[in-house]
């Protein structure tokens, strides 16, 4: 990959932050952080990523909300988002999820827990 295109993780785990950070650094992605989704959000406008990797399930706000926002905003809504979730089975379609009245445009998503080389192959196929 040579443009080292920026890509935001998003989650309340650090751990899971570092070990997916770590991965996408080694195939020669750039690497922005945050921990919850009004620090995402904060992320989005002053780095304006390719692609974003967002958890479902954080404090303050949460992925669906922080999702809807972006595809939402005509600033933003080109960003990719995969969505993180722990109840991926119960996804049919990221496209139209429907969860506290909020409709999800996520591009794609990957169930907890997270197989890496399964999200490099995601990441791949949206950001190359």
């Amino acid at each position: 990959m040579t443009d080292k295109q920026l890509i935001l993780v998003v989650d309340d785990d650090p751990d899971l932050v570092e070990a997916v950070s770590m991965k996408l650094e080694s195939k020669g992605y750039r690497v922005a952080k945050a921990y919850d989704g009004v620090q995402a959000w904060d992320k989005i406008k002053e780095e304006r990523p390719k692609l974003v990797i967002l958890d479902v399930m954080m404090p303050n706000k949460n992925g669906y909300q922080v999702c809807d926002e972006i595809k939402k905003d005509p600033d933003y809504k080109d960003i990719i988002v995969v969505l993180l979730t722990a109840v991926g089975e119960a996804v049919t379609t990221t496209r139209y999820m429907h969860r506290d009245g909020i409709t999800t445009l996520a591009d794609d998503f990957i169930p907890k827990p997270i197989d890496l080389d399964k999200l490099m192959e995601i990441v791949g196929s949206y950001a190359s």
